[in-house]
């Protein structure tokens, strides 16, 4: 087998033994024909939300298990029609082989990253904020281009942006920002950006052109829809409305519509100003601070997330997920995967998948992927 071919045989099958992983294969494979036999029973239908269920578990599985073996028969008749083709020295079969196993690799990358986005709000939208850390201009202008990554990251997957709330910073970028990001498994991917990013490269701010290090955070947590109750007390919030200001003098009111709110009991603290009608702003703020309390019981769930919670207390060195290096070399690391890219012009412009999809994939392996190069 030819090299090339070999490296796309090899990494379908990496795909494919962590989607077996993912869904613990033969536990898998007996559940969904439990499911079978639920869907074949008439009775099931007597109880139309439990029926439902089923049936949402059973279209997931399926489709799971169904593309996981598509996918594995695909490639070995792939690899089998190469064989054929080197025997008989037809290099126009050959590349064509190759051709339809990249392509599968490529089918396999994405029907693996979709199977991990199983949590119970993955595929809804999500609020994503934004702090610059300690520094002042230099952290506050970092904050702004994570704040334009990020939107660049929705437009490329078609999602819409709406940016919530902002603070803009003294001379230059902003202190803070949220924005809420639209589209399906929103929250699912961009769950694996919470946590401090790092910046080094010569300081546009510094007369000397000396080299700086800049941090920011980033939280993200989902939009909680009708399926998901939380309760808050009126009596546990402290309501402040403030004027409302933007970047550039953009949606500036003269009068306080601004809403901020604070659930004491936890110290949560929501902003909203996006919109005119300061009671617009206060429902719009109510729904970020049910969101955020959902996220926050999330985080109880799973202990791997708690390192990211503590994360965000601390802006700075020894909390960092990735680093952006512009100066002396170009290069964007994340520290909990290894991925790397050498094209920070292409990162810093929202090309976030690969970094997204090994964040996901070590939640089931535990493991650092250390490649070298994204591009």
């Amino acid at each position: 087998m030819r090299a090339e071919a070999q490296q796309y045989i090899d990494r379908i099958d990496a795909a494919l033994d962590l989607l077996r992983r993912f869904l613990d294969w033969d536990r898998a494979l007996r559940r969904l024909d439990e499911l079978n036999a639920r869907v074949e029973d008439p009775t099931l239908w007597d109880d139309a939300k439990k029926a439902q269920e089923v049936m949402r578990e059973r279209t997931r599985l399926d489709s799971a298990i169904g593309a996981t073996r598509a996918i594995d028969s695909e490639k070995k008749d792939t690899a089998e029609l190469i064989e054929m083709a080197e025997a008989e020295g037809d290099e126009e079969m050959i590349a064509e082989g190759v051709a339809g196993l990249k392509a599968l690799a490529e089918r396999a990358d994405e029907d693996k990253v979709k199977a991990l986005l199983a949590g119970e709000a993955d595929g809804n939208d999500t609020y994503l904020e934004i702090h610059a850390g300690a520094g002042g201009t230099e952290s506050q202008d970092w904050a702004e281009m994570l704040q334009r990554m990020y939107q660049r990251w929705a437009e490329r997957r078609g999602y819409k942006v709406e940016l919530v709330d902002y603070h803009g910073g003294e001379q230059a970028g902003i202190k803070s920002a949220t924005l809420l990001i639209k589209g399906e498994n929103a929250y699912g991917y961009a769950k694996t950006e919470s946590g401090v990013h790092r910046l080094v490269r010569i300081s546009p701010y510094d007369s000397s052109a000396r080299r700086h290090t800049s941090f920011s955070s980033v939280w993200v947590y989902p939009v909680i829809d009708d399926n998901i109750d939380i309760e808050i007390n009126e009596s546990d919030l402290k309501i402040d409305t403030y004027r409302a200001s933007g970047a550039g003098g953009q949606h500036i009111n003269t009068t306080d519509s601004a809403v901020r709110i604070t659930h004491v009991p936890t110290g949560i603290i929501v902003a909203c100003q996006n919109q005119r009608s300061q009671h617009k702003n206060k429902a719009e703020a109510m729904n970020m601070l049910k969101a955020r309390m959902y996220e926050a019981e999330l985080q109880k769930r799973e202990a791997a997330a708690s390192a990211e919670h503590s994360a965000k207390s601390d802006i700075g060195w020894g909390h960092q997920i990735r680093s952006y290096v512009l100066q002396p070399y170009q290069m964007v690391k994340d520290l909990r995967t290894g991925v790397v890219s050498s094209s920070p012009d292409d990162v810093l412009d929202g090309a976030l998948d690969p970094y997204m999809a090994a964040a996901l994939s070590q939640k089931v392996t535990g493991e650092k992927v250390d490649v070298e190069d994204v591009d």
